[in-house]
């Protein structure tokens, strides 16, 4: 029997490796974008085509490479910043394996030109599926450009995966601005497609963090700042208003790499617990400087993931320091132990008399006394006489009247319901709060208002969406909402769907300015519902066929948010409403819409 274990061919040993590194054009853009930064780059362009399936283009004024080591570089593990073991636990830099370009080349069409400043002329090489094709002299600025096209040419299958352009390019600016938020003195562009996205300028974290953002953004941070022997925390953290649904405004770094922890984002959400509503997450951009030696980056081919030797105490430094920032600038709520505890009388009764209160009591009060004039001449009846007000003792007659219940009528399973009120609790006492009360065979039944309204607005837009436009209102006013570059790029990429649905607005610099909605939305619903939409269009990976559905979903959340004013005539034709809803028990997005209570689950409360 002949062996069975070989060595791999060094073509598909290098697309394994390049499968865990190279996920989507994405991944290229965060490879390359680092090395520039290794290199000494202080200026970085990205330049894009077709979300990266076509071309992926980093420019970068960086130190460049000699002949030599431009060949070399796309050799599997062939790095600069690592000679020994011990090298893998003080790491300065972004990367360190030697597998980013190796990677890269495997799958994609490379060209690169790269320059020395001591050099006269560049050197220009050109690399496809790992093979060379040219190396020669060529004429180019100081610094490396890397031209990445046609991805995953030869693996046709991971080629496939990829979803369409929004959703790829969604996922190559989030690495940009991972990357961006780490080096602030640095400058950045990107563009895609010929539309310059973002071209952002060196300066301070904050501005940094207003530019991705947007202006509006300049109000919500926080500042963070505290300094210990095991580590230094900064940035800033959103003020517990300004949460969100989603984490698309989470961002940790350490030593100047971004990565993802959920033990240490626990920390962040346990110091605004309470402050902010429920199910939505505080948004941070922390920053921590800790010695290399205390962690390891290498635990992730991405990496992103790390670990920290002293996390434990970490987790209650991030913990500490936020509370006390929040503290600190008046962001969560206090008791004021110096306040005078006296009560504060108003101004038209300061110079009044203290006067005494007194209790009067009516000796003649008889709760037992009759219409028809029954009782005792004193006005006490022979059972409250016995209790001290009288003295003859009480009789039989006496407490049963005290405990009748007049009118009563008992159903079926044995519960009792006045009957004079039982057109009241049927009509008039429907609403209580936020809900709906009606009875029901089986007992009775609870209906969400909001929920409910927000699904018969769901169904009757959506089904006149799909054959009509629908009505918009014009806005006395404008409503305004600042947007982030990703906020912007989502919702004019969506401009067709948003206008067939009756949206108007005007986008200016990265205010979105709104000056006619869909009918259905009163005024004070506006903001909620470009929140919403927002929320679901910019922030998440959504397929293209679900875009209506969500949209549309988010429109009838807000509109669902409006305060509701239901009499008993307007109550039952709010139910009949509801019930002709093909789907009524549940709204678009599957919670629960009405709740049944049935009289054996009442009769055990009793």
């Amino acid at each position: 029997m002949s062996d069975l274990i070989r060595l791999l061919p060094d073509h598909i040993a290098n697309q394994i490796a390049a499968g865990e590194v190279i996920q989507r054009p994405a991944s290229v853009v965060k490879e390359m974008m680092e090395n520039a930064i290794d290199a000494g780059a202080d200026k970085i362009h990205v330049i894009i085509k077709d979300a990266g399936r076509t071309l992926i283009r980093i420019v970068d004024n960086g130190n460049g490479m000699s002949p030599n080591d431009a060949v070399l570089c796309f050799d599997r593990h062939a790095t600069s910043k690592v000679r020994t073991a011990d090298d893998l636990f003080a790491l300065t830099t972004k990367g360190f394996r030697g597998e980013a370009l190796a990677s890269v080349a495997a799958i994609a069409h490379v060209s690169l030109q790269t320059r020395r400043e001591e050099d006269e002329t560049g050197r220009s090489i050109v690399v496809e599926g790992t093979k060379i094709k040219s190396n020669e002299a060529c004429v180019c600025p100081i610094g490396t450009t890397f031209d990445v096209k046609n991805l995953f040419f030869n693996v046709p299958a991971r080629r496939n995966f990829l979803k369409s352009d929004n959703v790829e390019f969604n996922h190559i600016r989030e690495e940009f601005e991972r990357i961006v938020l780490a080096h602030p003195t640095l400058g950045f562009t990107l563009s895609h497609n010929d539309v310059e996205t973002y071209h952002l300028t060196p300066g301070i974290l904050r501005k940094r963090i207003v530019d991705i953002l947007g202006k509006g953004a300049n109000d919500r941070l926080v500042p963070v700042e505290e300094k210990t022997d095991i580590v230094n925390l900064t940035g800033y953290v959103l003020k517990p208003e300004f949460s969100r649904k989603t984490r698309g405004e989470q961002y940790l770094f350490v030593n100047d790499r971004y990565f993802r922890d959920n033990y240490l984002g626990h920390a962040v959400n346990k110091a605004f617990e309470g402050l902010v509503a429920p199910k939505n997450f505080p948004g941070y951009f922390l920053y921590l400087t800790i010695d290399p030696k205390k962690i390891d980056v290498n635990v992730h081919p991405t990496k992103t993931e790390i670990k920290f030797e002293e996390d434990k105490h970490i987790y209650m430094i991030i913990l500490s320091a936020i509370k006390q920032t929040l503290g600190k600038y008046n962001v969560m709520p206090s008791l004021d132990f110096e306040q005078e505890t006296s009560f504060e009388l108003p101004y038209s009764m300061k110079n009044q008399p203290v006067v005494e209160p007194e209790i009067k009591v009516n000796p003649m009060y008889n709760p037992f006394h009759s219409n028809s004039g029954k009782g005792s001449s004193s006005g006490f009846t022979k059972a409250v006489s016995a209790q001290g007000f009288g003295k003859t003792a009480a009789s039989t007659q006496d407490w049963e009247n005290f405990y009748s219940i007049e009118d009563e009528v008992k159903d079926k399973q044995g519960l009792l319901i006045e009957a004079e009120d039982e057109a009241y609790a049927a009509k008039e006492s429907l609403i209580k709060d936020k809900f709906l009360i009606t009875t029901c065979r089986s007992g009775l039944l609870l209906i969400d208002i909001q929920r409910a309204f927000e699904r018969m607005v769901y169904d009757e837009l959506f089904n006149r969406f799909i054959s009509n436009p629908i009505e918009s209102q014009s806005l006395l006013f404008p409503v305004e909402r600042n947007v982030s570059k990703q906020e912007h790029s989502a919702w004019e990429e969506q401009q067709q769907m948003l206008h067939r649905l009756g949206f108007q607005w005007e986008m200016k610099d990265d205010t979105l300015q709104i000056s006619a909605v869909p009918s259905v939305l009163e005024q004070e619903t506006i903001p909620a519902c470009v929140d919403l939409i927002l929320e679901e269009i910019a922030f998440k990976t959504i397929d293209k066929g679900d875009i209506a559905h969500l949209i549309v979903r988010s429109v009838a959340a807000a509109a669902g948010r409006k305060k509701h004013q239901l009499s008993g005539a307007a109550a039952d034709q709010f139910i009949e409403l509801l019930f002709a809803c093909p789907e009524h028990a549940l709204t678009p997005s599957g919670k629960k819409i009405m709740q049944t209570l049935t009289l054996d689950e009442i009769s055990n409360r009793f």
